[in-house]
Protein backbone atom coordinates (compact mmCIF):
# COMPACT_ATOMS: atom_id res chain seq x y z
CA UNK A 1 0.00 0.00 0.00
CA UNK A 2 1.23 3.43 -0.84
CA UNK A 3 -0.44 6.76 -0.43
CA UNK A 4 1.17 10.06 0.23
CA UNK A 5 0.55 13.74 0.65
CA UNK A 6 -1.72 15.66 -1.64
CA UNK A 7 -0.52 15.57 -5.23
CA UNK A 8 -0.43 19.20 -6.37
CA UNK A 9 0.09 18.83 -10.09
CA UNK A 10 -3.62 19.43 -10.74
CA UNK A 11 -3.48 22.61 -8.67
CA UNK A 12 -0.52 23.77 -10.71
CA UNK A 13 -2.50 23.27 -13.92
CA UNK A 14 -5.34 25.34 -12.56
CA UNK A 15 -3.08 28.11 -11.33
CA UNK A 16 -1.57 28.40 -14.79
CA UNK A 17 -5.08 28.92 -16.19
CA UNK A 18 -5.98 31.48 -13.54
CA UNK A 19 -8.79 29.46 -11.94
CA UNK A 20 -7.54 29.65 -8.37
CA UNK A 21 -6.47 33.26 -8.59
CA UNK A 22 -9.72 34.62 -10.00
CA UNK A 23 -12.08 36.65 -7.81
CA UNK A 24 -14.99 34.35 -6.96
CA UNK A 25 -16.34 36.30 -4.01
CA UNK A 26 -18.95 38.13 -6.10
CA UNK A 27 -20.36 35.06 -7.82
CA UNK A 28 -24.14 34.70 -7.95
CA UNK A 29 -25.95 31.46 -6.91
CA UNK A 30 -26.54 30.53 -10.53
CA UNK A 31 -22.78 30.66 -11.04
CA UNK A 32 -22.44 27.76 -8.59
CA UNK A 33 -24.51 25.67 -10.96
CA UNK A 34 -22.30 26.72 -13.84
CA UNK A 35 -19.13 25.91 -11.88
CA UNK A 36 -20.44 22.51 -10.84
CA UNK A 37 -21.44 21.74 -14.41
CA UNK A 38 -17.86 22.44 -15.45
CA UNK A 39 -16.56 20.16 -12.70
CA UNK A 40 -18.95 17.30 -13.50
CA UNK A 41 -18.21 17.58 -17.21
CA UNK A 42 -14.47 17.25 -16.57
CA UNK A 43 -15.12 14.41 -14.10
CA UNK A 44 -17.07 12.38 -16.64
CA UNK A 45 -14.65 13.13 -19.45
CA UNK A 46 -11.54 12.22 -17.47
CA UNK A 47 -13.03 8.92 -16.28
CA UNK A 48 -13.91 8.10 -19.88
CA UNK A 49 -10.51 9.16 -21.21
CA UNK A 50 -8.60 7.06 -18.69
CA UNK A 51 -10.81 3.97 -18.78
CA UNK A 52 -11.81 4.26 -15.13
CA UNK A 53 -14.61 1.76 -14.52
CA UNK A 54 -16.39 3.72 -11.80
CA UNK A 55 -16.14 6.84 -9.68
CA UNK A 56 -18.14 9.00 -7.33
CA UNK A 57 -17.70 12.69 -6.43
CA UNK A 58 -19.74 14.45 -3.73
CA UNK A 59 -19.83 18.01 -2.43
CA UNK A 60 -21.54 19.35 0.68
CA UNK A 61 -21.82 22.57 2.61
CA UNK A 62 -23.04 23.18 6.14
CA UNK A 63 -26.66 22.70 5.01
CA UNK A 64 -26.15 19.27 3.46
CA UNK A 65 -25.20 17.55 0.20
CA UNK A 66 -25.33 20.10 -2.59
CA UNK A 67 -23.99 18.11 -5.54
CA UNK A 68 -22.98 14.57 -6.42
CA UNK A 69 -21.86 12.78 -9.57
CA UNK A 70 -21.96 8.99 -9.95
CA UNK A 71 -20.29 7.50 -13.00
CA UNK A 72 -19.76 3.99 -14.31
CA UNK A 73 -19.86 0.60 -12.66
CA UNK A 74 -19.19 -0.91 -9.27
CA UNK A 75 -19.02 -4.36 -10.88
CA UNK A 76 -18.68 -4.96 -14.60
CA UNK A 77 -19.55 -8.66 -14.60
CA UNK A 78 -22.99 -8.09 -13.07
CA UNK A 79 -23.57 -4.71 -14.69
CA UNK A 80 -24.04 -3.15 -11.25
CA UNK A 81 -23.75 0.63 -11.51
CA UNK A 82 -22.14 3.02 -9.04
CA UNK A 83 -24.91 4.40 -6.83
CA UNK A 84 -25.34 6.19 -3.51
CA UNK A 85 -24.91 2.95 -1.55
CA UNK A 86 -21.72 1.76 -3.28
CA UNK A 87 -19.06 0.78 -0.76
CA UNK A 88 -15.52 1.87 -1.61
CA UNK A 89 -12.21 1.03 0.03
CA UNK A 90 -10.65 4.16 1.59
CA UNK A 91 -7.08 2.93 2.12
CA UNK A 92 -4.89 5.50 3.89
CA UNK A 93 -7.81 7.74 4.81
CA UNK A 94 -8.02 5.16 7.63
CA UNK A 95 -4.94 6.85 9.10
CA UNK A 96 -7.07 9.81 10.19
CA UNK A 97 -9.20 7.48 12.32
CA UNK A 98 -6.04 6.03 13.85
CA UNK A 99 -4.89 9.54 14.73
CA UNK A 100 -8.23 10.37 16.36
CA UNK A 101 -8.03 7.17 18.41
CA UNK A 102 -4.57 8.14 19.66
CA UNK A 103 -5.91 11.58 20.64
CA UNK A 104 -8.79 9.92 22.51
CA UNK A 105 -6.31 7.85 24.51
CA UNK A 106 -4.21 10.98 25.13
CA UNK A 107 -7.23 12.89 26.41
CA UNK A 108 -8.08 10.00 28.73
CA UNK A 109 -4.61 10.11 30.26
CA UNK A 110 -3.36 6.85 28.76
CA UNK A 111 -0.41 8.35 26.85
CA UNK A 112 1.38 11.56 25.97
CA UNK A 113 2.13 12.52 22.37
CA UNK A 114 5.77 13.10 23.25
CA UNK A 115 6.19 9.69 24.86
CA UNK A 116 8.83 7.43 23.35
CA UNK A 117 7.24 4.83 21.09
CA UNK A 118 9.42 2.09 22.60
CA UNK A 119 7.61 2.64 25.92
CA UNK A 120 4.61 0.91 24.32
CA UNK A 121 6.24 -1.11 21.52
CA UNK A 122 9.50 -2.38 23.06
CA UNK A 123 10.28 -4.45 19.96
CA UNK A 124 11.33 -1.19 18.30
CA UNK A 125 14.46 -1.11 20.45
CA UNK A 126 15.93 -3.45 17.81
CA UNK A 127 15.62 -0.86 15.01
CA UNK A 128 18.96 0.44 13.75
CA UNK A 129 19.00 4.18 14.44
CA UNK A 130 22.21 5.87 13.24
CA UNK A 131 20.93 9.23 14.55
CA UNK A 132 20.64 8.36 18.22
CA UNK A 133 18.55 6.36 20.63
CA UNK A 134 15.16 4.88 19.74
CA UNK A 135 13.97 6.56 22.95
CA UNK A 136 13.97 9.78 20.91
CA UNK A 137 11.30 8.57 18.45
CA UNK A 138 7.92 9.79 19.71
CA UNK A 139 4.23 9.15 19.12
CA UNK A 140 3.92 12.70 17.77
CA UNK A 141 6.54 11.94 15.13
CA UNK A 142 4.66 8.82 14.02
CA UNK A 143 1.46 10.85 13.68
CA UNK A 144 3.22 13.57 11.65
CA UNK A 145 5.25 11.24 9.40
CA UNK A 146 8.49 12.67 10.72
CA UNK A 147 9.82 9.64 12.62
CA UNK A 148 12.33 8.50 10.01
CA UNK A 149 10.75 5.09 9.39
CA UNK A 150 10.63 3.85 5.79
CA UNK A 151 7.62 4.39 3.54
CA UNK A 152 6.34 0.91 2.54
CA UNK A 153 5.25 -1.84 4.89
CA UNK A 154 7.15 -4.50 2.95
CA UNK A 155 10.81 -3.52 2.46
CA UNK A 156 11.53 -6.42 0.11
CA UNK A 157 9.69 -8.29 -2.60
CA UNK A 158 6.03 -8.97 -2.03
CA UNK A 159 5.31 -9.46 -5.73
CA UNK A 160 4.75 -13.21 -5.87
CA UNK A 161 1.13 -14.45 -6.18
CA UNK A 162 1.49 -16.49 -2.98
CA UNK A 163 2.70 -13.49 -0.95
CA UNK A 164 0.10 -11.96 1.38
CA UNK A 165 -1.17 -8.54 0.32
CA UNK A 166 0.06 -7.13 3.64
CA UNK A 167 1.59 -8.75 6.75
CA UNK A 168 -1.26 -10.64 8.36
CA UNK A 169 0.06 -10.85 11.93
CA UNK A 170 2.10 -8.68 14.27
CA UNK A 171 4.76 -11.41 14.44
CA UNK A 172 5.49 -10.93 10.73
CA UNK A 173 6.02 -7.20 11.13
CA UNK A 174 8.00 -7.70 14.34
CA UNK A 175 10.31 -10.11 12.50
CA UNK A 176 11.31 -7.28 10.15
CA UNK A 177 12.11 -4.83 12.94
CA UNK A 178 15.76 -5.94 13.47
CA UNK A 179 16.27 -5.37 9.72
CA UNK A 180 14.75 -1.88 9.83
CA UNK A 181 16.66 1.39 10.03
CA UNK A 182 15.75 4.98 10.74
CA UNK A 183 16.23 6.83 7.44
CA UNK A 184 16.65 10.41 8.72
CA UNK A 185 16.93 12.24 12.01
CA UNK A 186 13.55 11.89 13.75
CA UNK A 187 11.60 15.13 13.76
CA UNK A 188 13.82 16.79 11.17
CA UNK A 189 11.58 16.50 8.11
CA UNK A 190 8.59 14.85 6.45
CA UNK A 191 8.85 11.24 5.30
CA UNK A 192 5.59 9.38 4.71
CA UNK A 193 5.61 6.08 6.60
CA UNK A 194 3.08 3.27 6.56
CA UNK A 195 4.84 1.19 9.27
CA UNK A 196 4.80 4.20 11.59
CA UNK A 197 1.01 4.21 11.54
CA UNK A 198 0.87 0.45 12.09
CA UNK A 199 2.90 0.98 15.27
CA UNK A 200 0.22 3.44 16.41
CA UNK A 201 -2.40 0.76 15.76
CA UNK A 202 -0.39 -1.57 17.96
CA UNK A 203 -0.41 1.03 20.75
CA UNK A 204 -4.20 1.42 20.46
CA UNK A 205 -4.66 -2.33 20.86
CA UNK A 206 -2.26 -2.65 23.79
CA UNK A 207 -3.74 0.26 25.76
CA UNK A 208 -7.41 -0.40 25.03
CA UNK A 209 -7.44 -4.20 25.18
CA UNK A 210 -9.50 -4.23 21.96
CA UNK A 211 -8.54 -5.25 18.46
CA UNK A 212 -8.00 -2.11 16.40
CA UNK A 213 -11.14 -2.68 14.34
CA UNK A 214 -13.25 -3.16 17.47
CA UNK A 215 -11.87 -0.04 19.14
CA UNK A 216 -12.55 2.19 16.11
CA UNK A 217 -16.02 0.74 15.62
CA UNK A 218 -16.96 1.29 19.27
CA UNK A 219 -15.40 4.71 19.71
CA UNK A 220 -15.71 6.45 16.33
CA UNK A 221 -17.85 4.66 13.74
CA UNK A 222 -20.87 3.76 15.86
CA UNK A 223 -20.98 7.10 17.72
CA UNK A 224 -21.09 8.81 14.30
CA UNK A 225 -23.81 6.48 13.04
CA UNK A 226 -21.52 4.95 10.40
CA UNK A 227 -23.29 1.59 10.54
CA UNK A 228 -22.32 0.43 7.04
CA UNK A 229 -18.62 1.06 7.59
CA UNK A 230 -16.29 -1.82 8.39
CA UNK A 231 -12.77 -3.15 8.01
CA UNK A 232 -11.45 -5.71 5.52
CA UNK A 233 -13.82 -8.56 4.52
CA UNK A 234 -17.36 -7.39 3.73
CA UNK A 235 -20.29 -8.55 5.90
CA UNK A 236 -22.66 -10.73 3.88
CA UNK A 237 -25.54 -8.27 4.05
CA UNK A 238 -23.42 -5.51 2.49
CA UNK A 239 -21.89 -7.56 -0.37
CA UNK A 240 -24.52 -6.37 -2.89
CA UNK A 241 -23.12 -2.84 -2.44
CA UNK A 242 -19.38 -3.55 -2.44
CA UNK A 243 -17.40 -2.12 -5.36
CA UNK A 244 -14.95 -4.30 -7.19
CA UNK A 245 -11.66 -2.74 -8.26
CA UNK A 246 -9.82 -3.01 -11.55
CA UNK A 247 -6.32 -2.89 -12.96
CA UNK A 248 -6.18 -1.85 -16.60
CA UNK A 249 -3.65 -3.63 -18.77
CA UNK A 250 -3.64 -3.06 -22.51
CA UNK A 251 -6.95 -1.25 -22.31
CA UNK A 252 -8.76 -4.17 -20.66
CA UNK A 253 -9.87 -3.90 -17.00
CA UNK A 254 -9.15 -6.95 -14.85
CA UNK A 255 -11.07 -7.31 -11.57
CA UNK A 256 -9.13 -7.81 -8.35
CA UNK A 257 -12.13 -9.17 -6.43
CA UNK A 258 -14.54 -7.61 -3.98
CA UNK A 259 -12.50 -8.23 -0.83
CA UNK A 260 -8.95 -8.29 0.48
CA UNK A 261 -7.44 -8.45 3.93
CA UNK A 262 -5.10 -5.69 5.12
CA UNK A 263 -3.99 -7.87 8.02
CA UNK A 264 -1.96 -6.28 10.79
CA UNK A 265 -1.78 -3.08 8.71
CA UNK A 266 -5.52 -2.43 9.13
CA UNK A 267 -4.82 0.76 11.13
CA UNK A 268 -2.90 1.99 8.12
CA UNK A 269 -5.58 1.40 5.49
CA UNK A 270 -8.39 -1.08 6.15
CA UNK A 271 -11.55 1.05 6.07
CA UNK A 272 -14.48 0.36 3.73
CA UNK A 273 -17.60 2.54 3.64
CA UNK A 274 -20.25 4.08 1.39
CA UNK A 275 -19.91 7.80 0.80
CA UNK A 276 -23.02 8.74 2.86
CA UNK A 277 -21.28 7.19 5.89
CA UNK A 278 -18.08 9.07 5.08
CA UNK A 279 -20.07 12.31 4.85
CA UNK A 280 -21.11 11.82 8.48
CA UNK A 281 -17.42 11.80 9.32
CA UNK A 282 -16.76 14.92 7.24
CA UNK A 283 -19.71 16.71 8.84
CA UNK A 284 -18.21 16.03 12.24
CA UNK A 285 -14.77 17.23 11.11
CA UNK A 286 -16.47 20.38 9.85
CA UNK A 287 -17.86 21.13 13.30
CA UNK A 288 -21.35 19.62 13.10
CA UNK A 289 -21.89 17.79 16.39
CA UNK A 290 -25.56 17.14 15.59
CA UNK A 291 -24.60 14.21 13.33
CA UNK A 292 -25.78 11.94 16.17
CA UNK A 293 -26.50 12.45 19.85
CA UNK A 294 -23.07 10.96 20.63
CA UNK A 295 -20.96 12.87 18.10
CA UNK A 296 -19.89 15.61 20.51
CA UNK A 297 -18.41 13.06 22.92
CA UNK A 298 -16.01 11.43 20.43
CA UNK A 299 -13.21 13.97 20.82
CA UNK A 300 -13.05 17.51 22.15
CA UNK A 301 -13.05 20.07 19.37
CA UNK A 302 -9.87 21.59 20.78
CA UNK A 303 -8.11 18.22 20.45
CA UNK A 304 -9.37 17.80 16.89
CA UNK A 305 -8.14 21.25 15.96
CA UNK A 306 -4.79 20.39 17.55
CA UNK A 307 -4.48 17.69 14.89
CA UNK A 308 -4.61 20.40 12.21
CA UNK A 309 -1.68 22.40 13.53
CA UNK A 310 1.22 21.95 11.07
CA UNK A 311 4.05 19.86 12.49
CA UNK A 312 6.35 19.58 9.46
CA UNK A 313 6.15 21.02 5.97
CA UNK A 314 5.73 18.88 2.88
CA UNK A 315 8.19 19.66 0.05
CA UNK A 316 6.30 21.79 -2.49
CA UNK A 317 5.71 20.89 -6.09
CA UNK A 318 7.50 23.55 -8.19
CA UNK A 319 5.18 26.33 -9.41
CA UNK A 320 2.16 24.72 -7.76
CA UNK A 321 1.21 27.85 -5.84
CA UNK A 322 0.14 25.87 -2.80
CA UNK A 323 1.69 25.19 0.56
CA UNK A 324 1.23 21.92 2.37
CA UNK A 325 2.07 20.60 5.79
CA UNK A 326 1.24 17.55 7.83
CA UNK A 327 -0.36 17.86 11.24
CA UNK A 328 -1.28 14.86 13.36
CA UNK A 329 -2.57 12.30 10.83
CA UNK A 330 -4.11 15.03 8.64
CA UNK A 331 -2.63 17.07 5.79
CA UNK A 332 -3.21 20.82 5.68
CA UNK A 333 -3.20 22.50 2.26
CA UNK A 334 -3.48 26.22 1.51
CA UNK A 335 -4.07 27.83 -1.86
CA UNK A 336 -4.82 31.53 -1.74
CA UNK A 337 -7.62 32.09 0.78
CA UNK A 338 -8.63 28.41 0.83
CA UNK A 339 -7.20 26.18 3.56
CA UNK A 340 -8.44 22.63 3.92
CA UNK A 341 -7.60 19.54 5.91
CA UNK A 342 -7.74 16.15 4.29
CA UNK A 343 -6.09 12.95 3.17
CA UNK A 344 -5.78 10.71 0.14
CA UNK A 345 -6.05 6.94 -0.15
CA UNK A 346 -4.61 4.38 -2.55
CA UNK A 347 -4.59 0.60 -2.30
CA UNK A 348 -4.90 -2.07 -4.96
CA UNK A 349 -6.91 -0.20 -7.62
CA UNK A 350 -8.91 2.05 -5.25
CA UNK A 351 -7.98 5.74 -5.08
CA UNK A 352 -9.73 8.44 -3.08
CA UNK A 353 -9.52 11.84 -1.43
CA UNK A 354 -11.42 14.06 0.93
CA UNK A 355 -11.01 17.69 1.88
CA UNK A 356 -12.83 19.78 4.48
CA UNK A 357 -12.81 23.49 5.23
CA UNK A 358 -13.19 23.21 9.02
CA UNK A 359 -14.25 26.84 9.37
CA UNK A 360 -17.30 26.53 7.08
CA UNK A 361 -18.05 22.81 6.92
CA UNK A 362 -17.69 22.76 3.13
CA UNK A 363 -16.34 19.36 2.10
CA UNK A 364 -15.63 17.25 -0.96
CA UNK A 365 -14.98 13.54 -1.26
CA UNK A 366 -14.31 11.25 -4.20
CA UNK A 367 -13.46 7.62 -4.89
CA UNK A 368 -12.31 5.74 -7.98
CA UNK A 369 -12.18 1.95 -8.45
CA UNK A 370 -9.64 1.66 -11.26
CA UNK A 371 -5.97 2.13 -11.99
CA UNK A 372 -3.35 0.33 -14.03
CA UNK A 373 0.31 -0.49 -14.10
CA UNK A 374 2.65 -0.30 -17.04
CA UNK A 375 5.71 -2.54 -17.02
CA UNK A 376 8.17 0.36 -17.04
CA UNK A 377 6.22 3.52 -16.27
CA UNK A 378 3.71 5.27 -14.03
CA UNK A 379 0.21 3.91 -13.37
CA UNK A 380 -1.85 3.70 -16.55
CA UNK A 381 -4.51 5.05 -16.56
CA UNK A 382 -3.15 7.92 -14.50
CA UNK A 383 -5.86 7.93 -11.85
CA UNK A 384 -3.56 9.85 -9.51
CA UNK A 385 -3.56 12.76 -11.94
CA UNK A 386 -7.34 12.55 -12.34
CA UNK A 387 -7.68 12.61 -8.56
CA UNK A 388 -5.44 15.68 -8.31
CA UNK A 389 -7.28 17.45 -11.11
CA UNK A 390 -10.71 16.86 -9.59
CA UNK A 391 -9.64 17.97 -6.13
CA UNK A 392 -8.12 21.11 -7.59
CA UNK A 393 -11.19 21.91 -9.66
CA UNK A 394 -13.47 21.56 -6.65
CA UNK A 395 -11.22 23.76 -4.52
CA UNK A 396 -10.80 26.38 -7.20
CA UNK A 397 -14.24 26.46 -8.79
CA UNK A 398 -16.73 25.62 -6.08
CA UNK A 399 -15.31 25.90 -2.55
CA UNK A 400 -14.96 29.71 -2.62
CA UNK A 401 -18.68 30.06 -3.47
CA UNK A 402 -19.87 27.90 -0.58
CA UNK A 403 -17.63 29.16 2.22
Amino acid sequence: MRTGSWATVGVALLLSSGVLTSDLSAQRPEDIDAAWNRVRTVFRQRLSDEGIVGGSLWLRDASGVVRRELVGYADLASGRAIDEETIFHWASITKTLTGIAIMQLRDRGRLDLDDAVVTYVPELEAVFNPFGSMEEVTIRQLLSHSSGFRGPTWPWGGTEPWHPHEPTEWSQLAAMIPYTRIEFAPGSRFGYSNPGIVFLGRIIELLSGDDYEVYIDKNILKPLGMFRSYFDVTPYHLLPHRSNNYFVDGGSPTPNGLDFDTGITVSNGGLNAPIPDMLRYLRWLGGDTTVTEHAASILARSSLEEMWIPQVSVPPTPSSGVTEAVGLAFFITRSGPIEVIGHTGEQLAFLSFFCVDPTSGVAAIAAFNTTGQAADGPPVPNTRLVRAEMRSLVLGEVFPMLR
